[in-house]
Order: C-alpha cells, then structure tokens, then sequence
C-alpha cells in the first residue's frame, strides 16, 4: 500500500558532475592542454540529459498520482556514440583533438552496454514533461561550469 514511484534516469550529466563520467573526463583533459584525448570504446551509444531536465523529469513523476508502483523512464530521447559526443565537445570548444583508446579505460569483458536510448513516452504524454536542454546547449553549460571550476577536477588522474 505504499504509494512508490520508480523513476528511471537515463545518462544524466551537467556541473559538478564527477569526473569518472565521459563527459567531464574529456572536458577536463581538454582545458588541460592535452590533444591526444584517452578514451575506452567509442562505439556504444548513450541517452544524454541535462541534469535540469532530469530534475524536471523527476518532479513530474513526484507530481503525477497516476505513476503510482510505476517505473517512468527520464532521458532525451535521442541517441550518441562516445567517439561522436568526444568530437562534439571538442567542436564546442574549438579544440582539435586526436583520440585514442587507453586500455585502462576499456570496460571489462561482457560489462559494457552497447546502447542505452529512453523511451520517455509515457512521461511525456502524461505530463507534458520534454527536455528543455539538446545536447549542445546542455555542453556548452557543462564547458562553462567546469572551465570556471576547473580546480575541481584533477586532470592527470583517471578515476575508475
């Protein structure tokens, strides 16, 4: 009789996230100086949103009665693969960069997800909730939080 919602964020990044996550790990490598940019595999494909939009996501749910025992899915909607979002966030930055695989980046075996998209349908017909931020806008955020707070990060570290 408890009255439980589930929801279900898909691949949340924005400021002050940690730099285990792909997104700051290659924005803090970048604002470092460093060109030659490690990374584990390029191709899986993720479901990006914004932190804002996850927040909305969740306080939709929150306020929603009909989600009751429910598990709501919140995320984009849209799909990118790690090699096209490193490329993306060096556009933004108008850095050229050079990527290379770093062994000590790979997952291990049968652990990676090769492809993780939201079907956020039932949270968008039932709420009217959308993604405010696409993923540029939502990077450019993200660049400028961590290029303002670079002395968070520890840029010659890799966190496993």
């Amino acid at each position: 009789g408890t009255p439980v919602k589930i929801a279900r964020p898909f691949n949340t990044y924005g400021p002050r996230q940690s730099a285990r996550a792909i997104i700051p790990a290659v924005i803090v490598q970048i604002i470092s100086g460093k060109k030659d940019i490690k990374l584990g595999n390029l191709f899986p494909t993720r479901d990006l949103n914004y932190v804002k939009d996850t927040v909305k996501g969740f306080l939709a749910i929150a306020n929603n009665s009909n989600f009751e025992g429910e598990a709501v899915n919140v995320g984009s909607g849209t799909e990118i693969s790690i090699g096209d979002l490193v490329q993306q966030i060096s556009e933004l930055m108008e850095v050229e960069i050079k990527i290379s695989s770093d062994d000590n980046r790979m997952r291990p075996e049968n652990s990676e997800v090769e492809r993780l998209l939201c079907d956020n349908s039932k949270l968008v017909t039932a709420t009217k909730w959308k993604p405010q931020y696409d993923l540029k806008n939502g990077l450019i955020e993200t660049i400028k939080w961590i290029k303002e707070n670079i002395n968070h990060y520890k840029s010659g570290i890799y966190n496993v």
